[in-house]
C-alpha cells in the first residue's frame, strides 16, 4: 500500500473538459493544481500541520480547521442538547437523533438508518463486499474507517490521549466515550415515558425499548424475536449452531459475546486495567469501576417509588423500599433530574 505520492509523479489527464494535470498517485484523484494536490498529500502521510489556538487540536488541511473553528463559535448548536458541530450538514444528521427519523431503509432487512454512510456500509453486510483490505494481514473490511482502525492493531499506536487521566485509545469514539462515562456525570438524553437520563443517545435507544416492548431483530430460521442485536446473536449461535463460539483455552469455558470473553480473560491473568482515578484501586471491568466510584460521589441517581429518597446504587433503593413504610407496589428507577 502507498502512503506518500511522489512530487514528481504528474499525470496529464487526457478526457476531461476542465484540465486537472494533478494526479494523486496514491489514491487516483485528480486536481487542477499542484498546490491544491500538494496539500491533498498531507492527508496521506499524516502531517498534521493547523492547530486550532482554543483547543490545541491540530488538523491536516486548513478547510479541516476553518470547519473545526464552527464548533468553538457555536455557529452549528443543537437546540436540544446543545451539541455544537462543524457543519450545518451534520447538525442536520444529528437532530434526527432527537426526531427519531430514519429516512434510509435496507430493501433486504427493512432496517432503517440516520445517514446514508450507514446505510452503505450495512448493504455490504447482504452482499458481501469487503473493498478494504489491510496489506499486513490480507484482512478484509467493508469500511475504510475500520481498516484505519485495524491498522493500529499492527502498529499500535493510540493517537487520542486523555486530558485528565493520561489514558490512550486507538480510536476517537473510544476517547469521547471514556470521556463521558469516567469523567462526566453529564446525561443529556432524557425518556420522554419515565424522565430517566442517558450519557448517549444509544443507551437511551435501548432503553425506550423497555417502554415500547419494540423488538426489531428477528430470527430468519424462527419466529423468535428480540429487543437487541447482541440477544439474536447469542440465540443464533446457542439454538441454530450460527456463528463462533470464543472458547477459554483456561477453562474451556465457552461465551457467545467477544467482549464478555476478553473480561473473562481477565480474571486468569490477574489484570485490573480500570484504575479509580480518587483511589487508584484497580477493577476487572468498566462497570464494576463505575460502580466504585459512585462512593467518591455524592450523585444519587436512583429514587425510591413510594417514599422518593433517592440512593447512589440501584441494590440498595430495592433492598430499601421492601422495608418502606408506604409500598405502592413498584419502584422508580431513574436518573435524577438535577
Amino acid at each position: 500500500m502507498k502512503i506518500e505520492a511522489d512530487r514528481n509523479d504528474i499525470t496529464e489527464h487526457p478526457h476531461d473538459d476542465k484540465p486537472r494535470p494533478s494526479l494523486c498517485t496514491v489514491c487516483d484523484k485528480w486536481y487542477t493544481t499542484k498546490g491544491n494536490l500538494n496539500k491533498h498529500k498531507q492527508i496521506h502521510a499524516g502531517e498534521k500541520l493547523y492547530l486550532c489556538s482554543q483547543c490545541e487540536k491540530r488538523f491536516q488541511t486548513e478547510d479541516a480547521l476553518r470547519f473545526h473553528n464552527n464548533v468553538h463559535g457555536s455557529k452549528y448548536k443543537c437546540t436540544e442538547c446543545g451539541k455544537c458541530f462543524s457543519r450545518n450538514e451534520t447538525l442536520t444528521v444529528h437532530r434526527r437523533v432527537h426526531s427519531g427519523e430514519k429516512p434510509f431503509k435496507c430493501t433486504v432487512c427493512s432496517k432503517r438508518f440516520l445517514q446514508l454512510a450507514h446505510f452503505v456500509t450495512h448493504s455490504r453486510i447482504h452482499s458481501g463486499e469487503k473493498p478494504h483490505k489491510c496489506h499486513e494481514c490480507d484482512k478484509a473490511f467493508s469500511r475504510s474507517g475500520d481498516l484505519t482502525n485495524h491498522l493500529r492493531v499492527h502498529t499500535g499506536d493510540k493517537p487520542y490521549k486523555c486530558s485528565l487521566c493520561d489514558k490512550s485509545f486507538s480510536q476517537s469514539s473510544y476517547l469521547q466515550k471514556h470521556k463521558r462515562h469516567v469523567h462526566s456525570n453529564r446525561r443529556p438524553y432524557d425518556c420522554r415515558y419515565c424522565g430517566k437520563r442517558f450519557k448517549s443517545s444509544c443507551e437511551l435507544k435501548r432503553h425506550v425499548y423497555t417502554h415500547t416492548g419494540t423488538k426489531p431483530y428477528s430470527c430468519r430460521h424462527c419466529s423468535d424475536c428480540f429487543t437487541f442485536h447482541s440477544q439474536l446473536k447469542a440465540h443464533l449461535l446457542k439454538s441454530h449452531n450460527e456463528g463462533t463460539w470464543f472458547r477459554c483455552h483456561i477453562c474451556q469455558k465457552n461465551f457467545s459475546n467477544k467482549c464478555h470473553f476478553k473480561a473473562h480473560l481477565l480474571y486468569h491473568e490477574g489484570v485490573k486495567p480500570h484504575v479509580c482515578i480518587e483511589c487508584s484501586k484497580s477493577f476487572f471491568t468498566a462497570s464494576n469501576m463505575k460502580y466504585h466510584q459512585l462512593k467518591h460521589s455524592d450523585f444519587k441517581q436512583f429514587c425510591c417509588g413510594s417514599c422518593g429518597e433517592y440512593f447512589r446504587h440501584k441494590q440498595t433503593v430495592v433492598r430499601h423500599f421492601n422495608r418502606c413504610s408506604v409500598k405502592l407496589g413498584y419502584v422508580h428507577i431513574f436518573a435524577r433530574q438535577d
